[in-house]
């Protein structure tokens, strides 16, 4: 098979979809692999790196698009829609839930788009876990980065001094994302709860996190009662393939404390509060209603070396048996796989996301 490696476009998008070590077992595998020039510098890897272990460069998009399957990081942006087409095996995260215009485009293309989030073994979402991690771990460092005075925040150390109290983080959610954003916030020593509605996982966040973390069942009720006291808010609640819940309206903020910080790590899939929207490594925060917002939309892009190789270890076993296998045969033989195709044939085959965009839904049909 043809597999191709474009450069991703989408604003400080540093990761690349596979080191070089991934090209090499594509290539032993028998498969040609286009790498366009310069997609991994931003990783730290040189294009030498990637020929070096059997890649074809390529100079332009185009060329590197032009392959029977393209592995990607981030969704197409709309300079790339119209490089989808019907013989075409898109593999990477999509995110359609809050991407209409996506879902468009490739419905229109008739490609088949296998989303990395939707593959799911049993209730875990593997290819989506290595990035939940860096975004969990990344929302406590970013939260406390932004809590200074000088970043527009209240002034609170969340570690606080001998004296003086640590602060209070709250994180919405207790899956991968919420468990390594209360870990790292429990490392730098804040006052940690995180709310959960699945006793199975407060059970665990129990015993796992000791007496690092308090867990509470999440409800609206204990939401507003917590939120006064609050100096971090982190949004890490996720229902599979589908938008995030709106667990946040606008006047709810009122009660948080001006210089609160709100990092959502949820925006990919919409965000978990009215008041969000996408923000970039260029401009990551804005203020509403005196809370600083924290809302960028690839995060682990900003760590892009430790998330391509975290990316690469999740998807290749899977890339390698699509290619192997062919598409058909891949989702045939592999159940989990064919639970991340999102669109085939023209057709919208992920029900959350059809629910969620008011388009008809339709299964997932093999020759």
């Amino acid at each position: 098979m043809k597999i191709g490696i474009p450069k991703e476009i989408k604003v400080r998008e540093n990761r690349i979809s596979c080191t070089p070590g991934g090209v090499f077992e594509l290539v032993r595998n028998g498969h040609q692999v286009l790498v366009q020039k310069g997609a991994g510098v931003g990783s730290g890897y040189a294009d030498s790196l990637y020929t070096e272990a059997g890649a074809q460069l390529v100079s332009t998009a185009e060329e590197a698009w032009s392959a029977e399957m393209i592995i990607k990081v981030k969704e197409p942006i709309a300079p790339e829609y119209g490089f989808l087409r019907k013989d075409l095996v898109l593999f990477t995260y999509l995110h359609l839930a809050a991407a209409p215009e996506l879902t468009n485009a490739l419905l229109a293309g008739g490609t088949t788009g296998i989303a990395y989030e939707t593959i799911e073994v049993g209730r875990r979402l593997p290819l989506l876990e290595p990035m939940s991690e860096i975004a969990g771990r990344m929302s406590a460092v970013v939260g406390a980065h932004y809590l200074s005075c000088a970043q527009g925040g209240k002034g609170v150390l969340l570690g606080g001094v001998p004296g003086v109290l640590p602060g209070n983080v709250l994180v919405l959610g207790g899956g991968t994302a919420g468990i390594n954003a209360g870990r790292m916030a429990a490392g730098l020593g804040a006052n940690l709860t995180i709310l959960e509605v699945d006793l199975e996982k407060m059970r665990f966040l129990d015993i796992s996190m000791h007496s690092c973390a308090h867990t509470l069942y999440s409800n609206e009720q204990n939401l507003m009662e917590m939120l006064p006291t609050v100096d971090l808010l982190i949004g890490a609640v996720l229902l599979p393939g589908a938008k995030a819940p709106k667990l946040l309206r606008r006047e709810m903020l009122d009660v948080m404390k001006p210089g609160s910080v709100f990092v959502d790590i949820a925006i990919d899939q919409g965000g978990c509060a009215e008041t969000s929207r996408p923000t970039t490594h260029d401009d990551p925060v804005y203020t509403e209603h005196d809370v600083v917002h924290y809302c960028v939309a690839n995060m682990p892009g900003g760590y892009a070396r430790t998330a391509t190789q975290a990316l690469t270890n999740a998807t290749m076993p899977y890339a390698i048996k699509i290619a192997n296998l062919g598409c058909e045969e891949a989702l045939r033989r592999i159940p989990e796989l064919s639970k991340g195709v999102n669109t085939w044939r023209g057709g919208l085959t992920c029900e959350p996301v059809a629910e969620a965009l008011g388009l008809p839904y339709s299964e997932v049909n093999l020759k």
